[in-house]
């Protein structure tokens, strides 16, 4: 089954996969509850709840014993268009990722099923996730062997870095085998924490959110932070700084080639010119289907007024 399960996830379009026993995640809920306790976490509350499921499988999911873990190359053989104002590459796509790794996952779990039965999988709730739950992506994805957490506190992988998305899928049987983490291989590197214009990455303390600019262009539901605007790096959603500099994104990354992860037709469009000029209506036709559409025409305005030092509030 553990090579069945391998050899499927690959054929269902994903570029690794990982297996881990469900056991709880003690190390990683001590790290996030200092973490929370520092208020690292800015506005994104819902990170306060659920934190024992968020560290043990088996409270998530009804009678959870394996965790299969699977990643997605999304870094994008196209250029961006813009010369003042950028967005994250993983938003150059049509389609939303969620909507892409859930397809995927389900193909994943009906073949599981179909050959093993559907006693795999728990008969109530959700058991596939995809930033949908309160689960602990990364740390499962390195439990799994697919990488190692970097000072930039995203996931690398030792085959392509860390432009990759992460899902899982939470089985109810147990398996033989599983996959050995591997150690962390940042060794002395701090290219991204020197190069985060806003100082938000701490050796030890990982990620402060309230000075990301990922977060303060996103998920911030107030306005981008004053000490923050002047420090945008010309980015009005998300940012990709740490990941940039990261020696193994300069050595390994590679385009992916995965059709749903396409940039949408008229990408090569989309100038400083089309961001200034954008309206509603175009927004709401354009991005649609797309992972700029979690973030409100409002937001997004305000961004670009932001980096113009054209909006005060």
């Amino acid at each position: 089954m553990y090579q069945f399960i391998k050899q499927t996830a690959l054929a269902a379009g994903f570029d690794a996969c990982g297996i881990s026993p469900a056991a709880e995640l003690v190390a990683d809920r001590k790290f996030m509850e200092n973490w929370l306790s520092a208020g690292q976490q800015a506005g994104m509350t819902y990170l306060e709840r659920n934190l024992e499921k968020r560290t043990n499988p088996a409270l998530l999911v009804d009678g959870c014993k394996t965790v299969v873990v699977v990643l997605l190359n999304y870094f994008p053989g196209k250029k961006w268009p813009a010369k003042k104002y950028k967005i994250a590459r993983y938003a150059f796509s049509a389609i939303d990722y969620h909507d892409v790794m859930k397809r995927k996952l389900s193909l994943l779990e009906n073949e599981i099923t179909r050959k093993y039965g559907k006693e795999c999988v728990s008969a109530t709730g959700q058991h596939a996730f995809v930033d949908s739950a309160p689960v602990l992506e990364r740390a499962w994805a390195r439990k799994a062997g697919l990488g190692w957490i970097g000072r930039h506190t995203q996931l690398i992988s030792p085959r392509f870095g860390s432009y990759c998305f992460i899902g899982e899928l939470f089985l109810n049987v147990e398996l033989p085998c599983s996959d050995e983490p591997l150690p962390d291989r940042c060794g002395h590197c701090t290219r991204c924490i020197d190069a985060c214009p806003t100082q938000a990455l701490d050796l030890k303390k990982g990620l402060d959110a309230r000075k990301c600019i990922s977060y303060q262009t996103i998920e911030n539901k107030d306005p981008v932070e004053p000490e923050i605007r002047s420090r945008l790096s010309g980015y009005i959603a998300g940012c990709d700084i740490c990941a940039e500099v990261c020696p193994w994104n300069i050595k390994l990354a590679k385009y992916h080639h995965h059709v749903g992860l396409s940039a949408a037709n008229d990408f090569d469009e989309w100038s400083d010119d089309f961001w200034e000029k954008l309206d509603k209506a175009t927004y709401r036709r354009l991005f649609a289907h797309s992972a700029l559409s979690r973030i409100k025409f409002e937001k997004l305005k305000g961004n670009i007024s932001f980096l113009n030092g054209t909006k005060e509030v």
